[in-house]
């Protein structure tokens, strides 16, 4: 079996990932970090939670022992989708460039432009950052990219996702041509396969696992309710919510709850800590600071539930969460291969619940066909109260399990009815006739002049 030492790393790199407890690489490390350390473009094609960002930050700690950084000129580049997941990969280079002289600055929004500037003006050796503030610095004439000599793009697919695309294309042509490409993804998409073939020279292609494909590790179910109402599905799936935790309490160490948008979030979040649950909500309105003490508990396994928007599906590495459960069915499949990858990780068992509605069904399905496989279905206490066969949840599929209820007849209350009269005929319409008792005044009928 391949160990650390046998990837040809740098001592002082060895000695940090030894002191992290870790003595066998991961298969994207065992193959990613000597193609790195020869110089070679990479295009790695990876599951999450497979150790993605230590098959970067290993090699680039240890191509840059040599050499030193200028003022407003980084040498190496790591773009990241999200805050948080720049802050991770920033984590990363801190534990196994601790026994370096080795300098890095965290570009994110949510941080004063004074702070970074500082650090940027002393000349730093690893330069982290999300698209969008990186090019906020280099506009203000604060950065400058010619000196990059290694730019790793991380979950690109999610660069893609969140519309970063075309800043990724700006900040390629901002670099050397001569630097060396390390691009990381979960799963392909053809934009992101034309950007490789245009900025990448030459890249070794590695795939350690299926595209889109979930750890074997991990227990997948989900439980269909048909509500009664429209208006009770979000209340009614609130208290499936519940059942699941109670269900789960025994086994259940740290939890992230998955909703879809950030009002439902925060509406999650409050219900959650009504019924006396240890939980708190993370999203992209939130201030970087608050975000940030939130994961930090959440991290120390202070905070048992953490609530999330797709802020949180890619890129955090906290080994302790055992459950992902799914408020929502995402509508791209590839986005549930991202959020319960957040259980699971590095080889630990994980569980991932779903709670899904009859409208979310079709959703349900196209993540069984990225996945390549069924999803457990589980009963629910307001749904059906036993495992639904196959033929029940088509029948649920296809609205055939609606419940038809008989209208009752209305009930017709009869009155005596006097006849109206109009000019002696009897009038059997029911419209008002105007007069008194059973007959009308003649001046009524009577024919008036022309005037």
């Amino acid at each position: 079996m391949v160990s650390f030492k046998d990837l040809k790393l740098d001592q002082k790199v060895l000695s940090a990932v030894d002191e992290t407890g870790y003595t066998t690489p991961t298969p994207i490390q065992a193959k990613a970090i000597p193609e790195a350390l020869n110089g070679k473009d990479i295009l790695g094609i990876a599951q999450t939670g497979t150790g993605k960002t230590a098959s970067f930050t290993l090699p680039i700690v240890s191509l840059l022992l040599n050499g030193r950084a200028r003022a407003r000129m980084p040498r190496s580049l790591l773009l990241c989708p999200t805050r948080e997941l720049a802050a991770q990969v920033a984590s990363n280079f801190d534990n196994y460039a601790k026994h370096t002289r080795l300098s890095k600055a965290l570009l994110i929004g949510g941080v004063s432009f004074s702070d970074q500037d500082k650090l940027i003006d002393r000349g730093v050796d690893v330069l982290i950052a999300t698209p969008g503030r990186l090019l906020d610095h280099f506009e203000r004439g604060k950065l400058m990219l010619n000196g990059v000599q290694i730019m790793v793009v991380d979950e690109a697919d999610r660069m893609l996702d969140m519309g970063f695309i075309p800043d990724i294309e700006r900040i390629f042509k901002l670099t050397p041509f001569t630097r060396q490409t390390l691009f990381f993804s979960a799963t392909m998409a053809p934009e992101i396969e034309r950007i490789t073939k245009e900025f990448l020279q030459a890249p070794v292609y590695i795939e350690v696992a299926k595209q889109a494909t979930a750890s074997e590790t991990i227990s997948q179910s989900a439980t269909i309710h048909v509500p009664e109402k429209k208006q009770s599905a979000s209340s009614d799936k609130r208290k499936i919510l519940r059942e699941i935790l109670k269900v789960e309490k025994d086994q259940l160490k740290n939890g992230i709850i998955f909703c879809n948008r950030k009002i439902d979030v925060d509406i999650v979040t409050k219900s959650l800590k009504k019924y006396g649950f240890d939980a708190n909500a993370i999203h992209g309105d939130l201030e970087q600071k608050e975000r940030t003490s939130i994961l930090k508990s959440f991290l120390d396994e202070k905070l048992e539930l953490l609530v999330a928007s797709d802020v949180a599906a890619r890129g955090l590495d906290i080994p302790s969460v055992s459950h992902v459960i799914n408020f929502d069915i995402p509508t791209q499949p590839e986005d549930y291969v991202h959020r319960i990858g957040r259980t699971g990780r590095a080889g630990r068992k994980g569980k991932a619940i779903s709670i899904c509605l009859k409208t979310e069904i079709k959703y349900l399905e196209k993540i069984e066909t990225l996945v390549g496989a069924k999803i457990e279905k589980i009963s629910n206490s307001l749904s059906l109260r036993q495992k639904p066969t196959t033929q029940e949840f088509n029948k649920i599929k296809t609205g055939a399990s609606k419940k038809i209820v008989k209208k009752e007849p209305e009930k017709v209350y009869q009155t005596k009815e006097r006849p109206n009269h109009t000019n002696g005929k009897l009038n059997n319409s029911n419209k008002p006739v105007i007069g008194m008792g059973d007959h009308t005044p003649t001046f009524l009928t009577k024919k008036m002049p022309q005037l």
